[in-house]
């Protein structure tokens, strides 16, 4: 997730962050966002939705559009990150997303609602809006999760148009990667790809978008989608379609979303374990802020050289959010401002050492 992009070699990485820079400046531009400190509780009847990244704040405008009208917080958090999902330029996300070793995009996605109903799909081919084919499964079928072959032949049975995700940017990429890669992926690739990148920990290393909302009847829900790790095993699923860990929501309490490295965040059950501290009394900063610590104190050298965030918003609509590494921002939108991008804050406040 987080490191996907970072398998590039050193050869690649030039070009490639410097098409990232541009689009990662375009999407804020277009958007109108504006930096800002955290946000505050919200009162009562008032609603909000916060997202990953800078490409958050169009995706959560769009949601915002359903939430400003009355409108349900599950409504909003799909169409919010079908935006990203839509963007040919977004290359961590949806359609031109980057594949993996054998030159295919495959889609994770899940969503949740105030209910504790889910639906999640992983490894899916030729469909853009992986976001509503999870909704799809959640309502339309007996079962949590669909994959690969099966997710895909779901989706069409939907009605869901049959798109070829690679587009030409994305497939020079991952030709570009083939020159200088091993097709034998070397054991624990992630846990070296941010010291090896030498790019710094800032939008251009945003990947997945997690999106949580909650609506003016007190309801919240989430939503999470990525093309997952670039150059990754065929096969190889994240934390992005995995309730608990890319995602989870709790109306009593609140809702958490992940990003980074997803192998890491499904050990730790990251999402869960952020709506657990916040069920025990703490903020959603100082929630996200414990489970990051907790991935640290058991693995302090790795965390060193690797990525993973956590944001959080509670039933009283605080916010809050925390990194291993800083460079994490994340998106604000409710009746007060539209346009909010807040820097997350981090245990390492310095690049990791080369």
């Amino acid at each position: 997730m987080l490191q996907r992009r970072h398998f590039l070699k050193s050869a690649t990485l030039g070009a490639i962050a410097s098409g990232l820079a541009g689009w990662g400046a375009r999407a804020q531009a277009a958007a109108g966002a504006t930096p800002g400190m955290r946000p505050t509780a919200l009162p009562r009847g008032a609603a909000r939705v916060i997202s990953t990244w800078d490409f958050g704040v169009a995706a959560n405008q769009e949601a915002w559009k359903i939430l400003s009208s009355g409108g349900i917080a599950l409504d909003a958090v799909e169409a919010g990150v079908r935006v990203p999902e839509a963007d040919p330029n977004n290359p961590t996300v949806g359609l031109g997303g980057y594949p993996d070793r054998d030159g295919r995009v495959t889609l994770d996605a899940c969503i949740m609602d105030h209910l504790g109903n889910c639906g999640a799909v992983a490894s899916l081919e030729d469909v853009v809006h992986a976001i509503s084919v999870a909704r799809a499964v959640m309502e339309k079928t007996p079962h949590v999760m669909l994959v690969g072959d099966g997710a895909r032949q779901f989706a069409f049975e939907q009605g869901f148009p049959k798109t070829k995700l690679l587009t030409p940017s994305s497939e020079a990429a991952w030709k570009e990667w083939l020159k200088s890669s091993k097709y034998s992926p070397e054991a624990n690739v992630e846990n070296r790809a941010w010291r090896d990148a030498k790019l710094p920990g800032g939008k251009d290393n945003h990947d997945t978008i997690g999106m949580l909302a909650l609506d003016t009847h007190g309801n919240l829900s989430g939503a999470c989608t990525t093309s997952g790790m670039a150059w990754k095993m065929h096969g190889r699923v994240g934390d992005s379609p995995i309730i608990g860990a890319g995602l989870y929501v709790d109306n009593d309490v609140g809702g958490a979303t992940s990003t980074g490295v997803g192998e890491e965040v499904i050990r730790n059950v990251g999402s869960f374990a952020v709506v657990e501290m916040m069920r025990q009394g703490k903020s959603p900063a100082d929630a996200c802020r414990e489970v990051v610590m907790r991935l640290i104190r058991r693995k302090p050298e790795l965390t060193r050289t690797l990525q993973v965030g956590f944001l959080a918003m509670n039933k009283r609509g605080e916010v809050g959010a925390f990194a291993i590494q800083k460079g994490f921002s994340y998106a604000v939108c409710d009746a007060q401002r539209q346009d909010l991008l807040v820097p997350g804050e981090s245990h390492y406040t310095s690049e990791p050492a080369t």
